[in-house]
């Protein structure tokens, strides 16, 4: 009976606190909206580099390694080193593109067909085109297999550009870096607007606390309808700021489709989904706890009856 007693006390106070703050209806949307606006900042720096790394995922091709083999190196040999490098570990697959077929696509994209029929001889070396396999598919990664497929024999050099992939990487890095911190500064400035809010209003209900605590009314008891204020915060302002995400999301969506179609790429902007949203929320709810915890906690207890 007493645990039913005081589960009911808490859900009357939690029903309680949403109707205090429905009575205040603008002041309760401005703070809400605040929160909003303070979460939505880093979610939307988050969906960018989440989006860019999606988009670029399938950019093995990128790490592709091309290993021209030596003039003096016969067909039977580049299809033995062709075989031994397939089965790496490390490597996903091997195309081999001989010097008649390497000449016959140059031939063809570079328009200098005419000029290339007065050679005597193909100048061009048979290539194996290796493919890393996901794993292996890192700037350190492709640069070990480059360095063990240089050495062996039959082959002349082994070309890999992927700076720009590197350099793409890394500014993906700082960005991440860039948002925790972000999100870091944003979260404690939650936890501030929403402890002043609290403030405010424990100064506004003062006279109620007192009268409180000449009953008996212990520091916790008083407490609890503002950390409960505070939940409802925290949840509003995290609700809105899922909105103002989805919306920002669906404005986007279009022109990067626009702008992937024009690169070839079916790639279509991916939003939060069901389980970040609910991190979300459940950030939002802590910070404000945190906030009308801090802030009920220190004023409450300065309040004595008198």
């Amino acid at each position: 009976m007493n645990i039913r007693a005081y589960f009911a006390r808490h859900a009357q106070v939690f029903v309680g606190s949403l109707g205090r703050a429905t009575q205040q209806p603008l002041a309760t949307l401005m703070t809400m909206g605040v929160i909003a606006v303070a979460l939505a900042l880093p979610l939307l720096l988050y969906l960018f580099v989440q989006n860019a790394r999606t988009a670029t995922a399938d950019w093995n091709d990128a790490y592709d390694l091309s290993v021209y083999m030596d003039k003096k190196a016969n067909s039977a040999r580049v299809q033995a080193l062709a075989k031994q490098l397939q089965k790496r570990g490390d490597v996903a697959a091997v195309r081999v593109v001989t010097a008649d077929q390497a000449l016959a696509e140059f031939r063809k994209d570079s328009g200098f067909g005419k000029a290339l029929d007065a050679l005597d001889n193909n100048p061009l070396p048979d290539t194996l085109i290796v493919t890393p396999t996901l794993l292996a598919s890192t700037p350190q990664g492709t640069d070990t297999l480059k360095a063990v497929i240089a050495a062996l024999p039959g082959v002349q050099s082994v070309q890999l550009d992927t700076e720009w992939v590197r350099r793409l990487y890394a500014m993906l890095d700082v960005l991440r870096t860039a948002v925790l911190l972000t999100g870091g500064l944003l979260g404690l400035g939650v936890v501030l607007i929403v402890s002043n809010t609290i403030r405010l209003d424990i100064l506004n209900r003062r006279a109620e606390i007192e009268v409180m605590k000449l009953v008996g009314a212990s520091d916790g008891f008083a407490r609890r309808p503002f950390l409960y204020s505070g939940i409802w915060y925290g949840l509003g302002g995290g609700l809105l700021a899922l909105l103002l995400v989805a919306i920002a999301s669906v404005a986007l969506a279009r022109p990067v489709g626009q702008l992937a179609l024009l690169y070839g790429s079916p790639f279509r902007m991916e939003g939060l989904g069901i389980t970040l949203s609910a991190w979300v929320i459940g950030l939002a709810v802590g910070l404000a706890w945190v906030g009308s915890w801090l802030a009920a906690t220190r004023h409450i207890r300065a309040i004595e009856p008198t």
